[in-house]
């Protein structure tokens, strides 16, 4: 890998980093287990390892932003995900900050 492809991998990443919050709390305005949540990021683009989405999911519960429940479905236990009233107040504020820099982005690019 070439230096600007590296540099370029690590810039796309660090832009990915900030929008993978915003996703994971705009898809946990329905109940999900992490599977189906996983799924649901990759169907509109967002792949993302199972080594980034439980810590993230772990800090946004320790944060207040989501409520958990272990429940048996399918003969095994799962872990579904809501966003909480916290997250759900937050997330409407992000979405307004995202659009707003999405507006600027849009005029400056």
């Amino acid at each position: 890998m070439s230096a600007d492809d590296e540099l370029f991998e690590s810039m796309r990443l660090e832009l990915r980093r900030g929008s993978l919050v915003l996703a994971v709390l705009a898809c946990l305005r329905t109940e999900r287990y992490g599977y189906t949540l996983r799924q649901a990021l990759a169907a509109d683009g967002l792949e993302m390892e199972e080594s980034t989405l439980y810590p993230l999911l772990r800090r946004l519960e320790s944060q207040g932003l989501l409520l958990s429940e272990w429940r048996e479905e399918e003969k095994r236990r799962k872990r579904f995900y809501v966003l909480s009233p916290l997250g759900a107040s937050l997330l409407e504020r992000l979405t307004a900050e995202w659009r707003a820099i999405g507006g600027s982005l849009d005029r400056l690019l």
